[in-house]
């Protein structure tokens, strides 16, 4: 048994980890590979899909982790066959009708980030309903991209700033990046520092673009159905191994 001198040597030797990531966020891929390497319908891949988001949630949410965003729907998701799109959907409002007392009894809040205009009305009011009910809630803000697309964001914020320097409120001068920023759907949810994808692949699906460009990157091989708290837990201890340079000197926490 070492003695105390040495125990404590050893413990300086060790680097620190640094503090757990503010904001997580994550690619959930591989529903489909999930369901067909079963033999099971997609169908049953997205709703054991729902399952992980449930238990992910409750882990980021027990951690204490400020700010998770899913990406739900990708504005390219549409190109899948109709029948799976409405699927998707209808698994949707199945979330939000159970899960939405649930969430806002544990003091979640819920957000909702790409564009709505596309949606049917019965999402658009189940979408205003999540955060309208929750928006006073002060724990875990969940994040759910939903239509969502990064490149897609960013023309409608160029838009939107376009809309004011013609009307005379902004001059183009003046536009920095904190002026995009505070454009973007997700003003004022501070940059996630952490992106998770699963299922093996390494690429990030226009997904928050500008959001992440110093962000953090863990690509696991499991399955999203798969994920649970011990993956999330292994995905926020290689974050927190690592040194975040930020372009400059070595930064150990956030």
């Amino acid at each position: 048994m070492p003695s105390e001198s040495t125990a404590l040597s050893i413990a300086l030797a060790e680097p620190a980890l640094a503090p757990l990531p503010r904001h997580v966020a994550i690619i959930m891929d591989g529903n489909g590979r999930w369901a067909s390497s079963r033999g099971l319908p997609r169908l049953e891949g997205h709703r054991r899909g729902v399952e992980a988001v449930r238990r992910t949630v409750r882990a980021a949410a027990t951690l204490g982790i400020e700010h998770l965003t899913v990406y739900g729907f990708s504005a390219e998701n549409w190109r899948r066959p109709a029948q799976e799109v409405a699927d998707l959907f209808g698994l949707l409002k199945r979330f939000i009708r159970v899960d939405l007392a649930q969430l806002h009894a544990n003091n979640v809040r819920v957000t909702v980030i790409g564009q709505r205009g596309a949606l049917a009305d019965d999402i658009r009011v189940l979408l205003d309903e999540a955060e309208e009910v929750t928006r006073q809630n002060t724990g875990l803000n969940l994040v759910v991209a939903f239509n969502y697309g990064g490149r897609q964001e960013i023309v409608e914020a160029v838009r939107r700033l376009a809309r004011q320097v013609q009307a005379g409120a902004l001059d183009p001068d003046a536009i920095d990046m904190d002026t995009i920023t505070a454009a973007l759907d997700t003003r004022g949810i501070p940059d996630p520092d952490l992106v998770i994808r699963t299922s093996g692949e390494m690429r990030v699906s226009n997904f928050l673009p500008w959001q992440t460009a110093y962000s953090e990157f863990v690509f696991l091989p499991d399955l999203w159905p798969d994920f649970d708290e011990a993956a999330f837990r292994h995905a926020l201890d290689v974050f927190r191994g690592r040194d975040r340079r930020f372009g400059g000197r070595s930064v150990k926490a956030v």
